[in-house]
């Protein structure tokens, strides 16, 4: 009953006159992500970058006849599946958006696209929900994610660990969506690949003491510990106490514990460590860098290309359906992300809807180097890093 109520109060919205024309003064879009929780040191990044987007398509005035794209923010939390369902029913029934660019980690964006977004119509473009399982959950064709699932995230990890001639590792990970689903992932490619994981252990967030987790991992033994959590939650954690009992000295990170506060916290403590997180060394992502340098963010932090992506593809799509209506412009998206078409990328947004707008296709590349493959999911790219004198470095790319 409440999904049906939440539905009919969506119609009712989709009827005034925001959605009623084709062309509107303003467009809402939704920056839905956790401002607050385990990763709020990525979310700054990640939003501006869209709004750098939106800001870059408002200043063309080539979409809708001129619109002005405002961006409403919500917190997801991360980790509250309630609350942020509350924040997207918000955006949708009383802020009247025409689109969602997140949400990021994967509950909550499961969550989410099955209580809001299906029942109302709306499209996602999740820039950091990487989950195996939202590859299957109904979606009605709304919901498109930027970065890769995890499924291809096990398997990039297993290659970078297995190039270090790493043959046993130990592993936790946070106990939600994200965290079994990458683990489960990991685990299989690795084994298949020769390796052998000693233990697979989950940990809660927001403990202040990890002492007893490690010293079960550190019992499992291996040549390295595998943190498949976030950087401002329980994943910190697991590290500091590594360390502190000289249980573990080297990790590998993947995606969601990847971000400046590793510097911040441990420095030199880590060197030697590994990870990986989605990136290209695309063109495109050299001139998101300039212009994201530019802007005032760190247009290296993970998931920021992807997030100027989402936004860019949603308004891409809305000029090739010309219609704010979700359920008229989420046909469109796959056509704007992949060729056939004049590529496009960061800084060429006007340049793409002036060529919309005369009829010629557009392969949006952007900043992720964008490939929309089967069921709206991206083809992937990764970046391996390590440490270094206490730094982020740059490996390669995969």
């Amino acid at each position: 009953m409440k999904k049906l109520i939440l539905a009919t109060t969506a119609l009712a919205a989709l009827a005034g006159p925001a959605l009623a024309e084709s062309h509107s003064s303003e467009i809402k879009l939704g920056i839905i992500l956790g401002f607050t929780g385990p990763i709020e040191s990525l979310t700054p990044h990640m939003r501006d970058a869209a709004k750098m987007a939106m800001a870059e398509v408002t200043e063309s005035g080539a979409l809708m006849g001129g619109a002005t794209i405002t961006p409403v923010e919500a917190d997801s939390t991360c980790v509250d599946s309630a609350a942020a369902s509350a924040a997207a029913e918000r955006l949708i029934t009383s802020d009247g958006i025409s689109g969602i660019m997140g949400a990021d980690c994967s509950g909550v964006t499961g969550a989410i696209l099955t209580n809001v977004a299906v029942p109302n119509g709306m499209v996602m473009i999740s820039p950091s929900a990487t989950s195996p399982a939202l590859s299957t959950t109904e979606d009605n064709g709304l919901f498109f994610r930027t970065a890769p699932s995890d499924a291809r995230q096990g398997v990039v990890m297993t290659e970078v660990l297995m190039d270090k001639d790493i043959k046993s590792v130990a592993l936790t990970y946070t106990n939600n969506d994200y965290g079994k689903g990458l683990a489960d992932s990991f685990q299989a490619a690795y084994e298949e690949a020769g390796g052998t994981v000693t233990i697979s252990a989950a940990h809660e967030d927001g403990k202040a003491d990890y002492s007893a987790e490690v010293a079960s991992l550190a019992s499992a033994g291996g040549d390295l510990l595998v943190i498949a959590g976030y950087v401002d939650q329980g994943g910190s954690g697991i590290i500091r106490a590594s360390l502190d009992s000289g249980a573990f000295d080297t990790f590998h990170f993947p995606d969601g514990m990847i971000g400046t506060a590793l510097e911040e916290n441990f420095g030199s403590e880590i060197d030697g460590s590994s990870g990986q997180h989605p990136g290209t060394d695309s063109p495109g992502n050299a001139m998101f860098a300039e212009l994201g340098e530019a802007a005032g963010f760190d247009p290296t932090s993970p998931f920021a290309p992807e997030s100027y992506d989402a936004a860019a593809l949603i308004m891409l799509a809305m000029a090739a359906a010309d219609s704010t209506d979700p359920n008229v412009y989420k046909d469109k998206v796959m056509d704007v992300a992949n060729a056939p078409g004049e590529q496009i990328f960061p800084g060429e947004l006007k340049k793409a809807l002036e060529l919309i707008a005369a009829g010629t296709d557009i392969d949006y590349v952007g900043a992720s180097a964008v490939e929309l493959i089967s069921g709206g999911e991206s083809a992937g790219n990764y970046r391996e890093i390590m440490f270094e004198d206490g730094k982020i470095t740059t490996v390669k790319y995969r």
